[in-house]
């Protein structure tokens, strides 16, 4: 049997900008999809920790310190608000015990703190 479990997580990612007229997506700064193991055009879950929203949408690649929301995602999120992006994967269940995701911490600049 799989599972769908947490691969990687962004956490505390501070928006930097919000663009309606753009296509859609969020802009992430590069080093930071590496650092997450995240990839461009993946699928990610976001969660707005100022106003409770989630949605979901895709990556491309960003200017260095940037988390920009981009189309639809736009009206989600201001800048300054914070929020967590996730990344799942598929186990086989008897992975599921010894699994770690990928965990980046930011700081309010969108730093790595750990």
């Amino acid at each position: 049997m799989t599972i769908e479990v947490l691969k990687s997580k962004l956490h505390q990612a501070t928006v930097t900008g919000a663009d309606l007229e753009y296509e859609g997506s969020i802009s992430i700064d590069v080093g930071l999809i590496e650092a997450a193991d995240m990839y461009r055009y993946e699928k990610v879950d976001i969660f707005n920790i100022n106003n409770g929203a989630r949605f979901s949408t895709y990556i491309i690649p960003g200017k260095k310190g940037e988390i920009c929301l981009n189309g639809a995602a736009a009206r989600l999120a201001a800048p300054g608000d914070r929020v967590i992006i996730v990344t799942y994967t598929r186990i086989d269940s008897s992975e599921a015990c010894g699994w770690k995701p990928t965990v980046v911490l930011l700081d309010g600049k969108n730093a790595i703190k750990k």
